[in-house]
């Protein structure tokens, strides 16, 4: 399984033949290295409804006919434009030809805004356990610390995990480093975090903090085997 890191929330992993996108925010992801236009994705996978992480979705999968993987409000929401979605609730799970998807709860919200000022609520927010070729990874989404990443750890082997470190609206670096403890990460990588001013973070605070997780800051467009 190959995983790359892209800005942001933004992990392509490709496995089985697929590509699959978490959170693709590309347009207005500073420095990001996708193009929404050129992007292939059979697969999307999205935590929430905010714009920084439905980000490009609607454009990436009208162009790669893709299938989305979303909580079901959210899933209603885009089914509703005509794109090809799988809806889940959080705690489900389901084995796709590409891999296992389970969603996780996230402490958060979850909403698209519109034009006109107003928000479309979109269902409970998620985190996101992936497994394919006997790895497993963990995308958080956007959430704050909470106890129960005790029992992800508990019950999965987690090979990576990317952890929003951003504060403000998610984890800080402090509480980010105490949730890869809990859910005994082999290794960590920070996220949601240098992309808007409310965010600014040295992720040096969340990696050295880690005792028995490895921590590792991933450059824009930089990729690892699990």
């Amino acid at each position: 399984m190959k995983v790359s890191y892209h800005g942001h929330s933004v992990v392509k992993i490709e496995t089985n033949g697929k590509v699959i996108l978490i959170d693709p925010f590309l347009t207005g992801n500073e420095g990001c290295d996708l193009n929404p236009d050129e992007v292939k994705a059979d697969v999307i996978l999205l935590t929430h409804g905010h714009g920084d992480h439905v980000g490009d979705t609607e454009t990436i999968a009208k162009r790669n006919d893709s299938l989305i993987v979303a909580p079901f409000e959210l899933a209603s929401y885009l089914g509703g434009k005509g794109l090809n979605v799988h809806p889940m609730g959080i705690g489900g799970s389901y084995e796709f030809d590409f891999g296992k998807v389970k969603l996780t709860q996230a402490f958060h919200s979850s909403s698209i805004g519109l034009e006109d000022g107003t928000n479309i609520y979109t269902g409970m927010p998620a985190g996101i356990l992936f497994t394919a070729e006997g790895k497993t990874l963990y995308h958080a989404g956007d959430t704050g610390l909470f106890s129960d990443m005790k029992l992800i750890g508990e019950h999965n082997s987690v090979d990576l995990a990317f952890l929003p470190i951003g504060d403000n609206f998610t984890m800080g670096p402090e509480d980010a480093a105490i949730a890869a403890s809990w859910v005994k990460a082999k290794r960590a990588v920070p996220i949601h975090f240098n992309t808007n001013p409310f965010i600014k973070q040295d992720p040096e605070k969340f990696t050295s903090r880690l005792q028995e997780t490895e921590g590792l800051v991933m450059n824009i467009g930089e990729s690892l085997e699990l």
